[in-house]
């Protein structure tokens, strides 16, 4: 049996007894004009209204589409309106539990139903970045051949984590974090929608403003907070939700901290952020927390790794030998010893003199390439090792390096376009004021001026 997105059988249960779907099911929206937030995917003819059949179709109505945000922000919802807007099968497959056969399988349904029925197939693959790349391999011929609409969900960025010709065959679409005026007015129509609360309470302005504390941009949870406030209140017999009662109920339903949760994000990002402000002690605490969870030790490793070249880069070059080496180590031990391994390097990690010096050269330099400042390498630096190359004076005038004295020869590296441009620019902090002092006088001989 082919997963589809909503089933029969839940849609009867709900229909039966609609209060036992959570509220933020209840609240889905129907259509994209009841949508929260996103207002630059849907304005009219934009590529999700044509592929729900609005403005007339044309090819973006049948293209594959990369839905990219942060959590609560709209990917399953939108899925959940094309389900319910165009007569195309809708299957839904979530990265977590799926593999390549179950991919298959999907594939070969969609290409019998097109074959025997002309029914077209819309594949909802949430949280893509969690396959491998041959998972997402197995995805490219049925999007390139376009037996499957493919629409994928990720909260990490897909230019890390799809592989780029499943990235380059979808339209990417970003989705923005949700303003405090959209979750208002989400707040406010789940009190007074007859799927909501159906106005059985009302909700107090300084209640309002608290549940939009808590729910820091994410609908899911700020309609998750709703619920359970309105449930203490009316089990109290109170009309209102007050304060305190959304505060009690809060504190009691709070989902706690879990690896498949939207506190993961939340959780791992503090971890980093609390690194790169130099606090050991609330380092510590979250990767506490992220252990007592039972997050994979490795997926801790690999934030660390990326936080020793982002955050602390040459100020310390340890830094990332120590993060590699406990990713080493915990692929080796495993938990419960893994935790002193972690412990130990983000202790370190924490402690390091800081600099985002090598990062933002990096970004820098691609920012050029990508406006299209690349231009030809020149020619004395083009390889000249193969039949016909001195005709097309290519290697002519490079100067040797290695036969000068210093081992810098006063050339020109870079092409043209960005011949001069500075990417790096190194701080004084730690070790990172060495290699300061050694880019200007690198520079200087480039340019051939004398020490």
């Amino acid at each position: 049996m082919e997963p589809d997105l909503f089933t029969a059988a839940a849609e009867d249960r709900q229909a039966k007894d609609p209060s036992a779907s959570p509220l933020a099911v209840r609240m889905r929206p129907r259509t994209l004009d009841e949508v929260v937030g996103q207002q630059h995917l849907l304005r009219p003819g934009s590529p999700l209204r044509r592929l729900v059949g609005e403005g007339g179709g044309g090819p973006a109505g049948t293209s594959s589409v990369m839905l990219w945000g942060p959590p609560g922000t709209g990917k399953t919802t939108l899925a959940y309106v094309v389900s319910q807007a165009t007569d195309k099968r809708f299957v839904e497959l979530s990265a977590i539990t799926a593999g390549v056969k179950e991919v298959r399988s999907v594939i070969d349904g969609a290409r019998r139903a097109s074959g025997a029925y002309g029914k077209d197939t819309v594949l909802f693959l949430d949280e893509i970045h969690r396959f491998s790349k041959a998972q997402q391999d197995s995805l490219l011929p049925a999007v390139e051949n376009r037996w499957v609409t493919l629409i994928a969900a990720t909260t990490e960025n897909p230019y890390f984590s799809v592989i780029s010709p499943l990235l380059s065959r979808s339209l990417l679409l970003t989705l923005e974090p949700l303003t405090d005026d959209d979750l208002r007015g989400l707040l406010r129509r789940a009190v007074a929608d007859e799927r909501g609360l159906a106005a059985e309470v009302t909700l107090p302005e300084d209640s309002e403003d608290h549940l939009l504390r808590i729910a820091g941009g994410d609908a899911r949870r700020a309609l998750t907070a709703l619920e359970a406030g309105a449930g203490a209140a009316l089990a109290k017999g109170e009309s209102a939700i007050s304060l305190a009662t959304v505060e009690e109920a809060v504190d009691r339903a709070a989902v706690k901290y879990d690896r498949a949760g939207d506190q993961h994000y939340d959780v791992a990002s503090a971890l980093i952020k609390s690194i790169r402000g130099s606090d050991v002690d609330a380092a510590l605490h979250y990767l506490a927390r992220m252990i007592e969870a039972g997050e994979d030790p490795r997926f801790i490793a690999r934030r660390l790794m990326i936080s020793a070249s982002e955050d602390i880069g040459l100020a310390d070059p340890t830094a990332l030998q120590t993060a590699v080496a406990a990713a080493q180590a915990v692929a080796m031990i495993g938990f419960p010893e893994a935790r002193i391994t972690l412990g130990q390097a983000t202790v370190a990690l924490a402690l390091a003199p800081k600099s985002n010096a090598a990062y933002l050269a990096i970004d820098a330099a691609l920012a050029d390439v990508r406006a299209g400042l690349a231009g030809p390498v020149p020619p004395h630096l083009r390889d000249s090792h193969y039949k016909g190359s001195q005709k097309l004076g290519h290697g002519q005038g490079y100067q040797y390096p290695h036969d000068l004295p210093g081992g810098i020869a006063a050339q020109q590296y870079a092409p043209d376009a960005v011949h001069g441009r500075r990417y790096y620019e190194p701080t004084r902090y730690g070790a990172e004021a060495r290699y300061a002092d050694i880019a200007d006088r690198v520079r200087s001989r480039l340019r051939g001026e004398a020490d």
